[in-house]
C-alpha cells in the first residue's frame, strides 16, 4: 500500500487527487493550515502543517512513501520546505506549469514561471524519485472568471476573446497525477498536459450558455477594464500574467497534448464536460 502525504489538498486539484487515491488502494494524509474547515473525505487523515514552518512538516511526513506537492506559500519557504519533504518522502509528484513550452500562452515573463522552474530544480537534485506535471489552463478558471457574471445577469464582459487556449478538467490532471503517485513507471517524467480542444475564450463562454440552457450575450472589454474587475479576485501580477499571454496567444491555435490519453487509456474530458458537471455554480442563485 502506498502512503501518500498530499499538499494543497482542499485546492482545485488537489481535492481531487485526495478523492481517487483511494481506488488505487493508497493510504492518504492530507496537510493541511485549518483542520476544522478541509471538508475532505473521512477515510482520509488529516494533518496540520505548514509549507512555511519547516518544524510542523516533520509529524507530517512521518511514514508517507510519496507526496503530492501543489506550491500555496511564499517563495522565501522552499528551500527549507523541500529539504523536509526530500528527507522523508522517496516520490515527489510536483504540480508546476508549463514554462518550458515554447508557446506564446506559456511563455510571457511572470514570477510564477520563475518558482515553478526554482522548485523543479529543488526537486530534481534532492536525490528522490520526481514527476512534474504541467498542466496548462485550467477549465476551473471559469468558475471564477464568468460564473459571478453569468449568476448575476445574461452579459459576459471580457477582454481577449479571440485568444484560444485548451482547458483542462481538473479530474484529469489529478488521475495522472495518482498514476505517477501509485506507480514506478513516472519517474523522471515532465508531463504537460492539456485538455483535448482549442477554443477561443469566447466560443468556451458560448459553451456554458448552451449547457446551462441561457442565451448569453458576450462583449468584448478592454484590459484596463478587466483588470479593475480581477483585482478582487487576483494579485496584480497573476493579472497581468493572464493578460500579456492572452495577447501573445491571438492568432494561432492552443498547444495540445495527447498526454492524458497516452498514459491513461482514455479520452481526455472535454471543456463541455467540465461545464457539465459544474453547471451549477454557472446558475442564477433565487
Amino acid at each position: 500500500m502506498t502512503r501518500v502525504l498530499v499538499i494543497g489538498g482542499t485546492g482545485t486539484v488537489g481535492r481531487e487527487v485526495v478523492s481517487q487515491l483511494p481506488a488505487q488502494g493508497a493510504q492518504v494524509r492530507a496537510l493541511v493550515r485549518n483542520p476544522s474547515a478541509a471538508q475532505l473525505p473521512p477515510q482520509v487523515e488529516i494533518v496540520q502543517g505548514d509549507l512555511t514552518i519547516p518544524e510542523s512538516l516533520d509529524q507530517c511526513l512521518h511514514g508517507m512513501d510519496a507526496v503530492f506537492l501543489v506550491w500555496t506559500a511564499s517563495p522565501t519557504a522552499v528551500a527549507p520546505a523541500l529539504e523536509r519533504i526530500a528527507r522523508h518522502a522517496a516520490r515527489i509528484v510536483f504540480l508546476s506549469s508549463p514554462h518550458k513550452t515554447a508557446h506564446p500562452l506559456f511563455q510571457q515573463p511572470n514570477p510564477l514561471r520563475v518558482l515553478h522552474g526554482e522548485i523543479e530544480r529543488l526537486i530534481e537534485t534532492s536525490g528522490r524519485q520526481w514527476t512534474f506535471l504541467r498542466p496548462g489552463m485550467f477549465a476551473a478558471n471559469a468558475r471564477n472568471w464568468w460564473a459571478p457574471q453569468i449568476r448575476a445577469g445574461d452579459v459576459v464582459r471580457w477582454p481577449y476573446l479571440a485568444a484560444p487556449t485548451a482547458p483542462i478538467h481538473e479530474c484529469d490532471i489529478a488521475a495522472v497525477a495518482v498514476r505517477a503517485l501509485c506507480e514506478d513507471s513516472h519517474a523522471g517524467a515532465e508531463y504537460v498536459l492539456t485538455g483535448p480542444q482549442s477554443l477561443s475564450q469566447r466560443e468556451q463562454v458560448s459553451i456554458i450558455g448552451r449547457a446551462i440552457g441561457r442565451s448569453l450575450r458576450i462583449e468584448e472589454i478592454s484590459p484596463e477594464e478587466v483588470q479593475r474587475e480581477l483585482l478582487a479576485i487576483m494579485p496584480p501580477p497573476a493579472i497581468k500574467m493572464l493578460l500579456d499571454a492572452w495577447a501573445a496567444a491571438i492568432g494561432q491555435p492552443a498547444h495540445m497534448t495527447s498526454t492524458f490519453s497516452e498514459i491513461t487509456g482514455a479520452p481526455a474530458r472535454t471543456f463541455l464536460d467540465w461545464v457539465t458537471d459544474h453547471a451549477e455554480e454557472f446558475k442564477k442563485r433565487l
